[in-house]
């Protein structure tokens, strides 16, 4: 198997992206992916195994990227509350942004076996991680409630904006998504002080 890096690497999982959001990760074939991608079907096996190490390795990218991008920006602030006003803008913001990647992530990741789940529940835990760090802090700065279980709380918080961001994919009519982040915000950041 080839390193997975360099132009093709990436236009495999970009083209992944916007086929699978598209059709349905379970319409989907592997030569749809190389046609969205210019690129002969036998190139993705250079890649990747089948289709399901496409999906693994797609949502391992962009939530290594979404994780490594958010950590700078939480460097930024100040404190815990702003850190978790940025946690819920940079959600809706990038998948706002990225509506195929939405789809992906927020529809068709959600429908998977249980190999595909094995591989994508690593990734995601580096999210939580920060959102439980975030809610640690705001603990120890006299933000929110001591006796607040931080797993439950980051559990509420993740669902809250994932639930926002599914209704959003799901709307029959468009909106901007981030019109939702004040009031999300100000749900969640009442209900942890």
């Amino acid at each position: 198997m080839a390193k997975r890096t360099g132009e093709k690497y990436e236009a495999i999982l970009e083209a992944a992206v916007k086929t699978i959001a598209r059709k349905g990760y379970h319409r989907t074939r592997i030569a749809d992916i190389a046609h969205e991608a210019g690129l002969a079907d036998g190139t993705l096996y250079i890649y990747f195994e089948n289709k399901e190490d496409i999906l693994i390795s797609l949502f391992q990218n962009l939530m290594q990227r979404f994780v490594e991008e958010l950590s700078r920006e939480l460097d930024q602030c100040r404190s815990a509350e702003e850190k978790l006003d940025r946690i819920i803008c940079y959600h809706l913001n990038t998948l706002g942004e990225r509506p195929n990647q939405a789809m992906v992530t927020q529809i068709e990741l959600r429908q998977i076996d249980q190999t595909i789940n094995q591989g994508i529940s690593k990734p995601l835990m580096s999210y939580f991680q920060l959102i439980e760090e975030v809610i640690e802090e705001g603990k120890e700065q006299g933000l929110y409630r001591r006796e607040l279980n931080t797993r439950t709380a980051r559990k509420v918080i993740f669902g809250a904006v994932d639930e926002v961001v599914t209704c959003w994919v799901m709307s029959a009519k468009p909106y901007d998504l981030t019109i939702m982040k004040k009031p999300l915000f100000d749900l969640l950041v009442n209900g942890l002080c």
